[in-house]
């Protein structure tokens, strides 16, 4: 268990724990107070530090005799022995003064990850009840509003940081605030797509869901002058109390007559309107409304109220900057999977997926190009890490190996090597792994591949039998490890040939492993469905390829190049424009593409 002051990090959770009208205490799994509020102290007559790190129950728990209950007949620590709450109004504690205060409490068990890590105890001074009707009156009253308040208090805190959209997010934190602190809440946000212009997102009442139709939808502009407590908040960025007074006044702009229409069609006879909003900008606004007659709202509600809003801006804030690292690192690696270039009959095309969530946006990539010797490349590989930064690497370490590849004619051992040094020397891009390849062969064929391979998943060869091969040769250590390390270690040259009318396929680990399913599963899964698909051409190929498989999770890139029939090219008159021209290498093959994949337009703002 953590200290009082680290407990009540959040300032709302410390209001409501300081500002309760009963006392609280926080216990470890063994029983021993880690904190406790200012109303437990003062029911006990005992300060702080004669109570915390002090066993609850040898301290506080007593007979009417003045006796110490046996621990085994304690019901309070049965909290932490069977995990569930607890409840009771027949027990005493001993106060500082040696007199016993006869108590109501309610316990509820602290779970983190699935585990009881402690427990939570509320109490009241039940001596101020004598008669059996008022006992049975207020230990009901108290044991309703004790738990109400406790459970709108940990669902709030599980809505703010579960990783949800942000419309669900709004939409639940509504829900929650209703009927605790009012008898219905809204939450209106700003569009960004729209200067100035306003959106309703949620409203939720406790009962009929009727009664809200129509509620949410687009709101009217944000107007220059107003006294909108909805614009007062937003522009002012403090929370606005409105009274019975404030709301019988005659709106003054649009988006006031829209904020109206809620207290119409809901009732209100007072409400507080909070800024959802960050240190750097406001999101919208919530406005959480009573509408009992004479109702008001203290300023610890208001406090908590506003400290919700605050934490929901950061939410919003967080899902934002996701969004904006996502669409940066995707628009990066996109830029850079170039078109891919035209041999003789040979045919290339590419598929790129980025990964579901912008935490897993990451460093694949796909290269072909062609070297002055008018060979032809074919490159894969994965810079190590999942986020803007590997995508940034990804194209240092793309840039480097196209330069080196371009500078000498080398076998693929030295390209790698030489990457390797400069990868040490020269950059502080971490690991990667990498498939570096040269299509070689005379014009008709026949064609060979020459390779190495930096710890990434072995190429796939198919035959145009359906007959499948890994192709293992060629295995050194990843990029980035070997010189640095001053290992001596080096990546052996590997050959194999590439029959007519066989399909050669690099990809990345993302579309082999997954968190649900290990490495050797999935390229056996790979490799059968690649085995069906032969037959199809090679853009048809990669579709069915990613359909049937369905990668998840991480980003995904693919390579795949098929070799004509034998002697196909051979002798053309006029063979398809290549190699040596540099209109053909920088001239994309009809077929070479990547996935279409819903991607922000960059002229949208983020």
């Amino acid at each position: 268990m953590r200290s009082a002051d680290g407990l009540m990090e959040f300032g709302f959770m410390r209001t409501v724990f300081d500002s309760l009208g009963a006392g609280v205490f926080v216990v470890d799994t063994t029983g021993l107070l880690t904190a406790c509020n200012p109303r437990a102290q003062e029911l006990l007559a005992l300060p702080q530090e004669q109570m915390l790190g002090h066993d609850m129950h040898d301290l506080l728990h007593r007979r009417r005799d003045g006796g110490r209950v046996p621990r085994d007949e304690c019901g309070l620590l049965t909290v932490l022995d069977g995990g569930r709450p607890a409840e009771g109004s027949e027990d005493l504690f001993l106060r500082g003064d040696g007199s016993l205060l006869p108590v109501i409490w309610a316990a509820t068990p602290l779970r983190h990850e699935g585990r009881v890590e402690g427990a939570v105890v509320v109490f009241h001074d039940f001596s101020l009840h004598r008669d059996a009707a008022e006992q049975t009156g207020a230990h009901l009253a108290a044991l309703e509003g004790l738990t109400a308040r406790l459970t709108m208090v940990a669902e709030v805190s599980t809505v703010l940081i579960s990783a949800l959209e942000t419309p669900e997010m709004l939409n639940r934190l509504a829900g929650l605030l209703v009927p605790d602190l009012g008898d219905w809440a809204a939450i209106d946000v700003r569009t960004p797509k729209q200067p100035g212009g306003m959106e309703r997102v949620a409203v939720r009442t406790p009962g009929d869901h009727g009664a809200v139709e129509g509620l949410t939808g687009p709101l009217p502009a944000l107007p220059e002058s107003t006294r909108s407590a909805v614009v007062q908040a937003l522009r002012g960025g403090e929370p606005v109390v409105l009274d019975a007074e404030r709301l019988a006044q005659e709106p003054d702009s649009p988006l006031a007559s829209a904020h109206r229409e809620l207290f119409e069609r809901l009732g209100g006879a007072c409400a507080v309107v909070v800024p959802l909003h960050t240190r750097r900008q406001v999101f919208g606004a919530l406005t959480v409304a009573r509408a009992a007659s004479g109702s008001s709202y203290s300023d610890a509600e208001v406090f908590v109220l506003a400290d919700i809003a605050r934490r929901a801006g950061l939410v919003m804030e967080a899902a934002e900057l996701f969004e904006q690292q996502r669409h940066v690192a995707e628009t990066m690696q996109r830029q850079l999977l170039t078109p891919l270039p035209q041999v003789d009959h040979l045919t290339l095309a590419a598929r790129y997926r980025p990964a579901e969530s912008a935490a897993e946006i990451g460093g694949d990539w796909y290269d072909s190009f062609l070297l002055g010797d008018g060979v032809l490349t074919m490159v894969i590989g994965d810079v190590v890490g999942h986020d803007l930064k590997a995508a940034a690497h990804m194209a240092e370490v793309r840039n480097m190996l196209r330069a080196l590849a371009w500078d000498r004619t080398e076998p693929p051992s030295l390209i790698m090597r030489r990457l390797d040094e400069a990868m040490t020397h020269t950059s502080d891009a971490p690991m990667a792994t990498c498939v570096f390849a040269r299509i070689e062969g005379p014009e008709g064929g026949p064609w060979e591949l020459h390779w190495v391979n930096a710890g990434h998943p072995p190429p796939l060869l198919i035959t145009a039998d359906g007959h499948t091969r890994f192709l293992e040769d060629g295995h050194g250590p990843l990029l980035g490890l070997s010189s640095a390390l001053h290992l001596g270690l080096g990546w052996p040259d590997a050959r194999a040939a590439l029959p007519p009318r066989s399909t050669l396929l690099l990809y990345t680990d993302g579309l082999v492993e997954s968190r649900t399913r290990d490495i050797e599963a999935g390229l056996a899964t790979l490799r059968r469905h690649a085995a069906d698909l032969v037959d199809r051409d090679i853009e048809d190929f990669l579709d069915e390829l990613l359909a049937r498989i369905d990668p998840s999770g991480d980003d995904v890139a693919l390579l795949v190049l098929r070799t004509p029939p034998a002697g196909c090219g051979a002798g053309d008159e006029a063979p398809p424009q290549h190699a040596h021209s540099p209109a053909a290498a920088n001239r994309g093959a009809p077929g070479s593409r990547v996935e279409d994949t819903p991607v922000r337009d960059t002229s949208e703002p983020a």
